[in-house]
C-alpha cells in the first residue's frame, strides 16, 4: 500500500430520517443497515483499507461518538479518532484534519468519505480514487467524484462540469459550479443538458493543497486552526481544540472551499451508489432481491401485500395482509408504520416526539 493515502471518514451525522433505528446516541453509521453482518462504518473502513494503510485512516466524529467508534474499528489507535467538540458542518473538520495529517506527512493524499452510503463495486471505487490521487499528486488540484444520474432526484445537489472539448467520457473534468438540491422541472432540465453528475459527497485532494485552499478562501478559519499546529498531534492537541473548535464558522466544504476554488475537477464515477438517505433509498437498494417486500434481520409471511420495507429485531416473524407501500420500523421502545410516500416526514415526526414524549426516544 502507498504510504502517502490517507482517508477521513465523516461519521458525525445523526441520520434522523432513518429513526427510530437511528438516534442520536446510535445514529446510523453504526447500525448493520443493509442485513449484511458489518455496520456501515466498518464496510466503509475495510471498503478503504483494501488500498490505504489502516493507520492512515481517521474518523472524524462528535465528541460522544468516540467509544461507538472504537467498538466497531478495534484495529484503529485512538488517536485515529478525530473528535469534534461542537457540531460546525464538514469545512473545520477537514480543516482540522489536514494540518493533523499534513504535519505527520506532508506529501499526504487524502480521500474525504461519508462513512454511511452503499458502494458494491469496491474495485471500480478503488480505481476511481487512486485515478484522482495520482492527478493531486502531480497538479495543485481538488478533486471530487460525481455520479451520473439514473432520474431527476430533487434530493442530491448536482455538480455542473464543463462540457467543451473532446474529453472521454470517463475523463477528469472542470468543475464549473455546485448546484443546490433543485426542484422537478431544475433537475429534469439537469438531466436533459447531460453535463450534471449527483454530488456524493467524495473529495480527493492533497492535504497541502486544502489547507492552501483554505488560507486563501476562508483565511479566518485557518488563522484559527493553524495556531494549533505546534500542538496537534500531541497530548495537548485535546485542549485546544476544547478550546478553539467552538470558535470555527458553521459551513459546509462546498460553500466555504469549492465554490471559490478554480482548480476543481470531478470524474464521473464508475461505481453503482446509494447515499442510503432514507429508508426508501435502503427500500430500492435491498428491493432488486426480495420480492417487492425488503424485510431486515426478520422474517415474513404476507397476504396482499407489495413495496413495504420492515425492519425488525433479528428473527422476529412479521405477518401482514394487505398493507402495501409502508414502512414498518420495531426497535425495542418504538414502533413506527407510516407510508412511504411520507417518508420525508420522518423527521419531523421524529422533532414531534421529542417534544412529547423526551428525548429518550430519539
Amino acid at each position: 500500500m502507498n504510504s502517502n493515502y490517507y482517508a477521513i471518514l465523516m461519521a458525525g451525522g445523526v441520520g434522523s430520517r432513518f429513526w427510530p433505528v437511528s438516534t442520536t446516541a446510535n445514529p446510523k453509521q453504526f447500525h448493520d443497515m443493509l442485513g449484511t453482518g458489518d455496520t456501515l462504518i466498518q464496510k466503509t473502513f475495510n471498503r478503504l483499507n483494501r488500498f490505504i494503510p489502516s493507520e492512515n485512516i481517521f474518523i472524524l466524529t462528535n465528541e460522544m461518538y468516540n467509544d461507538l467508534v472504537l467498538e466497531q474499528l478495534p484495529g484503529i489507535r485512538p488517536n485515529q479518532v478525530v473528535l469534534e467538540p461542537a457540531m460546525r458542518n464538514t469545512a473545520p473538520c477537514i480543516l482540522y484534519a489536514a494540518l493533523k495529517i499534513h504535519k505527520e506527512n506532508p506529501d499526504a493524499l487524502m480521500v474525504v468519505a461519508p462513512s454511511d452510503h452503499w458502494i458494491e463495486d469496491e474495485t471500480a471505487f478503488q480505481d476511481n480514487v487512486t485515478r484522482c490521487f495520482e492527478k493531486c499528486a502531480e497538479a495543485p488540484v481538488l478533486c471530487t467524484l460525481g455520479i451520473k444520474p439514473s432520474f431527476p432526484n430533487t434530493g442530491y445537489g448536482y455538480i455542473e462540469y464543463d462540457a467543451h472539448g473532446k474529453e472521454a467520457a470517463d475523463a477528469l473534468r472542470p468543475v464549473a459550479q455546485f448546484r443546490e438540491k433543485p426542484d422537478y422541472v431544475t433537475a429534469k432540465s439537469f438531466l436533459d443538458q447531460g453535463n450534471f453528475l449527483w454530488n456524493a459527497g467524495i473529495f480527493m485532494w492533497s492535504a497541502k493543497t486544502i489547507i492552501d485552499a483554505f488560507q486563501k478562501y476562508q483565511p479566518n478559519m485557518y488563522a484559527l486552526f493553524e495556531a494549533g499546529i505546534p500542538v496537534y498531534n500531541t497530548n495537548k492537541e485535546a485542549e485546544f481544540i476544547s478550546n478553539q473548535y467552538p470558535n470555527a464558522e458553521n459551513i459546509s466544504i462546498d460553500y466555504a472551499i469549492l465554490e471559490h476554488a478554480e482548480t476543481t475537477l470531478v470524474l464521473p464515477a464508475s461505481f453503482d451508489w446509494n447515499d442510503l438517505g432514507t429508508w426508501g433509498s435502503l427500500y430500492d437498494k435491498l428491493a432488486e432481491n426480495q420480492h417487492r417486500n425488503v424485510v431486515v434481520n426478520g422474517q415474513l409471511w404476507s397476504e396482499d401485500a407489495l413495496g413495504n420495507m420492515i425492519r425488525v429485531p433479528k428473527d422476529k416473524l412479521v405477518v401482514i395482509d394487505g398493507l402495501n407501500d409502508y414502512i414498518i420500523v420495531d426497535k425495542e421502545d418504538v414502533l413506527m408504520i407510516v407510508p412511504k410516500s411520507k417518508e420525508q416526514d420522518i423527521k419531523k415526526i421524529r422533532t414531534s416526539v421529542q417534544e412529547k414524549y423526551g428525548k429518550d426516544y430519539v
